[in-house]
């Protein structure tokens, strides 16, 4: 895939993750424009809160996720990568985030493969449940693992496959983004992404030499 087509599914993605917090905000201002009774104002700008601060926890998330966050450095500060996810998924209540990873900083290419497949983890829970990151240090290479649990799982088939290099390029969605990107940075490493899925349990793992 041309770096022009990664982008537009890329930035494609991200238009449609943001939208809807942005939407709330152009919505809210107008309500709050005509209202007159102080208790709706009052809601209004609860609403209005509670939209800006998803729309600033996604942007913080994908500029790590996705962008060239912490500079040219080589490595990134664990503890700001946990605060994104958490941010994602805080306002949600029903994702409970587990940061399992040791050390206070990983390299670049694994935080951004950590917080894709949490991302892709986290929109496979369906109706909420359990999402445990985890990484270490093991013979020097990294080792990486998402695991998600909850009453209701379903892996799209599209993002299974481009996880493991079998989906076809040319045909991608802006939803498998994210999928491809780790691809890419699986293949960048020498290493695949493996899949274990069961009954309410999805795991991903991969070690980065």
């Amino acid at each position: 895939m041309n770096s022009a087509h990664f982008a537009s599914l890329l930035c494609s993605r991200l238009c449609h993750d943001l939208v809807s917090p942005v939407g709330s905000l152009y919505n809210g201002v107008e309500l709050l424009a005509d209202e007159t009774d102080p208790a709706m104002r009052a809601r209004c700008m609860d609403l209005l809160a509670d939209s800006a601060r998803q729309t600033a926890n996604k942007l913080k998330f994908f500029r790590l996720a996705f962008g060239a966050a912490g500079g040219f450095g080589d490595h990134i500060d664990t503890r700001e990568a946990q605060a994104a996810l958490e941010g994602l998924y805080g306002s949600e209540k029903r994702i409970e985030v587990e940061w399992l990873v040791s050390g206070v900083s990983l390299p670049k290419g694994a935080v951004k493969m950590l917080l894709n497949l949490a991302m892709i983890a986290g929109d496979a829970l369906l109706r909420g449940g359990t999402l445990q990151v985890a990484s270490e240090e093991v013979d020097g290479a990294t080792e990486v693992a998402v695991r998600a649990e909850g009453p209701r799982l379903l892996l799209d088939e599209e993002l299974r496959l481009t996880l493991q290099g079998q989906s076809k390029e040319d045909g991608l969605t802006p939803r498998a983004a994210s999928a491809y990107l780790v691809c890419m940075l699986a293949a960048e490493a020498g290493t695949e992404i493996q899949i274990s899925e069961g009954e309410g349990r999805l795991v991903f793992g991969a070690r980065l030499a």
